[in-house]
């Protein structure tokens, strides 16, 4: 078995993630109280109680989606003697989740990552005013087609519209200013596309609109200490394998305008001999899209103690 550590983006947070890990292991509070510390607010406490809204926000989702991730790998370290580096061939993350997977090979420390993500998120919920801005997905379109229907959308309103996110076959998100986003609807419904469902989320990320973020997020990149991970990083912007510290914050920068290029990126894994992608965090989002993307890809989900279990007996 070859495989690939894959983690979460936004949109798997739930209340109450990571609650069980917490009770069932001193490891997994660990991590929680050590990224509490580093954001000086109990961020633990909103994961396991809610509110809801607070939760979803950007800038809370982001470091807390990251904290089960890595309260995960903890686990499997102290207590199954992970070795991530013998372990994986690769490891990749969807959006945010580029952060949780290079803190879990080594490049970021724990206490950093969770900074750099409260910044990353509280920076692009600022870039474009709520409601200004919005995603769409698009059911039954390729990224090519999702592009020529957001380019057409841009030029029509002569507002924003990109390609944010090539998640599966048949699935590719669009983002930008809503009128454009609203438009492209539109128009996919007259190409004869199975439909375009609105995203709920509170800004267009992963489009030019976000700029503004990725500048502050090349600041603050600039500034914090970086190693090579222990095994290669396949980036959400180029879908390939990067293990320099100065490209890995190059594409990070790059990522937070760029598309997420993760069918092509699971693709790749998969060209590469990786035949198993073993989701570590919250939900099961990136397991659902393995099979979509290729048959032959195996999809583990690791989130719970039981899940814990199960995976340890496969090492």
């Amino acid at each position: 078995m070859a495989r690939a550590f894959v983690f979460p983006g936004q949109g798997s947070q739930a209340v109450g993630m990571g609650r069980e890990l917490a009770e069932a292991f001193g490891d997994a509070r660990a991590v929680f109280d050590e990224v509490d510390d580093a954001l000086g607010q109990k961020l633990s406490a909103l994961m396991f109680e809610g509110p809801d809204q607070d939760l979803t926000l950007t800038e809370n989702a982001q470091p807390a989606l990251m904290a089960v991730s890595l309260a995960v790998v903890r686990v499997l370290t102290k207590q199954g003697g992970l070795d991530i580096a013998k372990s994986a061939r690769f490891v990749a993350g969807h959006s945010l989740g580029e952060y949780s997977a290079l803190c879990a090979a080594g490049t970021f420390t724990l206490a950093d990552t969770a900074r750099l993500l409260k910044l990353r998120g509280r920076s692009m919920q600022k870039a474009v005013p709520v409601g200004q801005g919005a995603m769409a997905a698009l059911m039954g379109a390729d990224l090519d087609a999702a592009q020529a229907i957001a380019a057409e959308a841009a030029a029509e309103t002569g507002r924003v519209c990109a390609a944010a996110n090539d998640n599966a076959p048949g699935q590719v998100v669009i983002s930008g200013d809503a009128v454009a986003v609203d438009r492209a609807i539109a128009i996919a419904a007259t190409k004869g596309f199975k439909r375009a469902v609105k995203l709920p989320v509170s800004a267009p990320f992963h489009c030019p609109l976000m700029q503004p973020a990725a500048d502050a997020m090349a600041e603050a990149l600039a500034r914090v200490a970086m190693q090579a991970p222990v095994v290669p990083l396949v980036a959400n912007v180029v879908a390939r394998a990067i293990s320099d510290p100065d490209e890995i914050r190059a594409r990070l920068v790059e990522q937070v305008c760029g598309v997420v290029r993760w069918r092509e990126s699971m693709l790749y894994v998969k060209s590469e001999g990786v035949d198993t992608l073993v989701e570590l965090g919250s939900g099961k989002v990136l397991t659902g899209l393995a099979k979509r993307i290729d048959k032959e890809l195996a999809g583990v989900s690791v989130q719970s103690p039981a899940d814990i279990e199960s995976f340890l007996k496969t090492l």
